[in-house]
């Protein structure tokens, strides 16, 4: 017992060195396509001994251990982190392996599987069309989706049968931005038959590949769980919203999101799967994670799968840190980046409003207590309540594979936690945040 105590213990000395990040340097440059240069971040920023925009080094330095420690315990191989203030990257730094066998170091330029992160892409795009007056939030989806014209709604009560009635309205664009559509993923289906019709019929194309048409098909022949517009529950309602997009631009949903969104940001490894030369950046998973491999089946990034199947708008990007950290700004910034405006500003504030208040259900189980959902991202409601730091109006979203990233507008903040891990998943984007805000020593507010 005591050799392997020892053993353990010199691995773990051995990962903190690994782990050990120069955030100094990392102040000195913002992410380009492959994790230098300049990015459009701002140089020269407020910087003050120990700290820069208000971030101290010394305390950016726990980062290294502590993702030490999580790589240890098998959270994940590996990770990259970013964190930015008033536009200003003051730490970027990888840590650790990129790879399960940990043989190859992690690099700011790795590859992640983004999941949900996918989700405020899509809604972006869905807002510029609003911008540009081709739908509103209200317009009826079967305006553009007659597949979806006869949906019902499954009621259900105790002791009895369910039923299926017909909806007290119809699914609107905004219930598909803020989850309240009715639809659901399968895995939190609430009732048996929903969840089985959901498998049955592919609806996630997780089995293979689906057409949108084919997909919308068969989802107008399964009812809502919840009345529209009553409940949120977090579902396919983003997926449902690229199919949407399509649609109304009249365009592929990979193609808007190339002219619109990637290539004016220059999101040069931001796409739909991974070219064959660009694999050797793909970040992994633990191969101990009972959710790798199953996942793994239904994320096909390998493949380019457009024209064969729907593109995810929920679900189906890869990006890197550098990339991500472009979009997120912008966001940050008010919906403009690098001199280009991509939303307006009140635009920008709507989506990041709550827009779920009174409404049954919460996003609790990705953003932990104290968050609504605006328009693609969980809002922070208030100071308190929540389990880690972060201010009110505050927005963030996930990935299931492990990644994470938070907004906080009042602090001038963005912070990027990029990682493959899904079983750790919020474990770690709590403790992403917790060091993040524990390195901030001074408040954009002013004194307490």
């Amino acid at each position: 017992m005591h050799n392997a105590f020892a053993s353990r213990r010199a691995a773990l000395a051995a990962g903190a060195a690994l782990f050990s990040a120069a955030a100094p340097a990392a102040a000195q440059q913002g992410p380009g396509p492959n994790g230098g240069g300049s990015g459009g971040a701002r140089r020269g920023a407020a910087s003050n001994g120990d700290l820069v925009q208000g971030f101290s080094r010394e305390r950016l330095g726990r980062l290294g251990p502590a993702f030490a420690r999580e790589a240890e315990r098998g959270s994940f191989p590996g990770c990259v982190a970013l964190v930015a203030r008033g536009g200003q990257i003051v730490h970027h730094e990888a840590y650790g392996h990129q790879d399960a066998a940990k043989t190859k170091r992690m690099g700011r330029d790795a590859i992640f599987l983004m999941a949900s992160m996918t989700k405020p892409v899509t809604s972006v795009a869905a807002m510029m069309l609003v911008e540009e007056g081709r739908m509103k939030l209200s317009d009826p989806i079967a305006n553009w989706m007659p597949e979806l014209r006869d949906l019902k709604v499954e009621r259900r009560r105790d002791g009895q049968a369910a039923e299926e009635v017909a909806p007290e309205r119809p699914v609107t664009v905004q219930d598909l931005l803020r989850h309240t559509a009715g639809f659901v993923y399968a895995s939190s289906a609430p009732s048996e038959r929903i969840k089985n019709l959901y498998d049955e019929h592919n609806i996630e194309a997780r089995t293979g590949p689906i057409t949108g048409d084919e997909m919308l098909k068969r989802l107008g022949t399964i009812p809502l769980a919840h009345q529209p517009g009553t409940t949120f529950h977090y579902s396919i309602s983003t997926d449902v919203l690229g199919l949407l997009v399509e649609r109304v631009a009249g365009q592929r949903l990979d193609r808007v999101f190339a002219e619109r969104i990637f290539g004016p940001l220059g999101m040069r490894d931001t796409a739909w799967h991974v070219e064959p030369a660009k694999r050797a950046r793909l970040a992994e998973a633990p191969d101990g994670d009972p959710q790798k491999e199953s996942m793994w089946r239904s994320y096909r990034i390998l493949e380019d799968e457009a024209g064969r199947s729907y593109l995810k708008g929920g679900a189906g990007l890869v990006s890197t840190s550098a990339d991500y950290f472009r979009f997120a700004q912008m966001l940050g910034n008010g919906g403009a980046f690098e001199g280009k405006r991509y939303l307006s500003a009140p635009v920008v504030r709507y989506m990041m409003s709550d827009h779920i208040q009174g409404m049954a259900g919460s996003p609790t189980a990705s953003t932990g207590p104290g968050y609504g959902f605006g328009l693609g991202f969980g809002v922070r409601r208030q100071d308190g309540l929540a389990v880690a730091p972060g201010s009110a109006g505050d927005a963030m979203w996930a990935g299931a594979w492990g990644t994470f990233f938070t907004i906080d507008p009042e602090e001038r903040l963005v912070a990027i936690l990029m990682t493959q891990g899904p079983s750790s998943r919020i474990h770690t984007r709590m403790l992403f945040k917790n060091l993040v805000y524990g390195a901030m020593v001074e408040s954009a507010r002013g004194p307490a």
